[in-house]
């Protein structure tokens, strides 16, 4: 098959051309080399069998050159992280959404009419949780008072009690929480429209939190797990904000490569006109604070310092259930929690 994989100068996007290559495939890599993810300008080594070449998603003459004789499009390509504040929005607006509508106008174009979408589990924001007396809630937006005073876990709307953080599926509620969270839904949108009114086929894989080899050093648009392995680097203790106690899924890029080339595998035999979503995480739940002390553990120190610091735009749990990529793609997370740690923090970050 030959692919045409946006994006893939990153961090998630290298790993799938690695795997895809591995596979037997033709890549054709297209990316924009920002400076913010790239502040060299220097894309990674590739094996055999994949073809870089330098241009933006945004540019309607560059994706039609690189679409010709592709068979699916991969689309990574994509501005990440939480940013700075409500100033980065025009920038991911125009990273994410208009570079997908631009990406998509040429696949219409093109004739081409397989995508698989890299999504991330942000769309759910706050996840999901159950009241003792309600049920199943969706908690409102985070108080900076509550926040401020070390209230971190989110109460029930309705009567306040406790909640109790549950696992999310793919038809769970969209309520994004931030700027990041929105253009990625809005990237799903843009291609369940696309897929309807072409015949096209979507799978969306919405990765839960990344980390491996290869993460970029930190920036305001890093995870938390760069983040992290960067202060150690500095000889410095993780600042691991709130109490720690937030819920996420770690999973390994390399787990991520796979299920991607899984989905390329999979996604022309889906019916023409519809898209469908899978979670990718490893199925194990974790607090940011336990995923620091690993890695510091790993690494040889030093230990992790809660700071009860905390970003308004962030949120306090969310994990989702992988069971319907498992069923339907008869894909499983490789690569332990322990072991990756290892690895990454051993691993030399890109500079």
């Amino acid at each position: 098959m030959e692919i045409l994989l946006t994006g893939g100068a990153g961090f998630i996007g290298s790993a799938v051309a690695r795997q895809l290559a591995r596979e037997g495939h033709g890549v054709r890599v297209l990316d924009a080399l920002l400076p913010a993810v790239h502040p060299g300008g220097i894309a990674p080594r590739y094996p055999d069998g994949v073809v870089f070449e330098r241009g933006d998603v945004r540019d309607a003459a560059v994706v039609e050159r690189a679409l010709r004789g592709v068979d699916a499009v991969c689309h990574q390509a994509a501005m990440v992280g939480l940013g700075l504040d409500f100033d980065d929005a025009p920038d991911y607006v125009g990273c994410n959404d208009l570079g997908t509508a631009v990406l998509l106008a040429a696949m219409a174009r093109a004739g081409v009419r397989d995508l698989v979408l890299a999504g991330s589990m942000v769309v759910y924001g706050e996840g999901r949780y159950r009241c003792p007396l309600h049920g199943t809630v969706a908690p409102g937006p985070r108080l900076v008072a509550d926040l401020d005073a070390g209230r971190f876990e989110p109460p029930c709307p309705r009567c306040g009690a406790a909640l109790a953080p549950e696992m999310v599926g793919e038809d769970a509620p969209a309520d994004p929480r931030n700027v990041y969270a929105a253009s990625k839904l809005a990237q799903e949108h843009l291609a369940s429209a696309w897929a309807r009114a072409c015949g096209g086929r979507v799978m969306t894989l919405r990765y839960h939190n990344v980390y491996g080899p290869g993460m970029p050093r930190d920036t305001p648009y890093a995870g938390v797990a760069s983040l992290f392995r960067s202060a150690l680097a500095r000889g410095e203790a993780p600042r691991v904000f709130e109490d720690g106690g937030q819920r996420r899924d770690f999973v390994h890029v390399a787990d991520v490569a796979r299920a991607n080339a899984a989905a390329l595998a999979s996604v022309g035999g889906r019916p023409a006109g519809t898209a469908r979503a899978y979670n990718v995480g490893s199925g194990e739940v974790r607090t940011v604070g336990a995923m620091a002390r690993a890695l510091a553990r790993a690494y040889g120190g030093p230990a992790p310092r809660v700071t009860g610091e905390y970003r308004l735009g962030d949120v306090r749990h969310v994990t989702a259930d992988s069971a319907r990529l498992r069923a339907e793609l008869a894909w499983r997370p490789a690569v332990p929690f322990e072991a990756g740690m290892a690895e990454f923090a051993a691993a030399p970050l890109r500079g």
